[in-house]
């Protein structure tokens, strides 16, 4: 876990890190939010609809961003404030992705930073994109 103090980051600095999806993230999201979407849960119905199989949870590829300030930048001394995105494409179990993100901007007033961030699978296909708010609390 990083340690960055809000003087500490840069406009520019950047992280990232990668994720595979798993079978088992997908199922533990579904117990904790109940949707049973058959988007999520029936691979032939997810065929069925022009999908790959079943569809990745867009909440639960967005939450990667949680790890993404709460990790990496600035890490152990962040507090998410608002978030931005765009899912542009699907994202299926056994897909990793890639987590980058870059500091934009940064507001001394109130310590908090700007992190523009994307999300690339492994065949190099954007499936999110945004920007995210971040107080740093150190």
């Amino acid at each position: 876990m990083n340690r960055y103090t809000f003087e500490e980051i840069e406009i520019g600095q950047t992280a990232r890190f990668e994720k595979t999806v798993t079978e088992q993230m997908q199922d533990d999201f579904r117990q904790i939010t109940g949707d049973l979407n058959p988007l999520h849960a029936d691979e032939a119905y997810a065929r069925e609809k022009g999908h790959g199989g079943c569809v990745v949870f867009g909440m639960l590829t967005m939450s990667f961003l949680s790890t993404l300030a709460g990790m990496y930048l600035p890490g152990e001394h962040s507090l998410i404030q608002a978030v931005e995105g765009k899912l542009r494409k699907p994202v299926y179990i056994g897909d990793t992705l890639t987590i980058e993100g870059t500091v934009s901007d940064k507001s001394d007033a109130v310590r908090t930073i700007c992190i523009k961030y994307t999300m690339t699978n492994q065949n190099g296909v954007k499936v999110a994109r945004g920007e995210m708010q971040v107080g740093v609390e150190a």
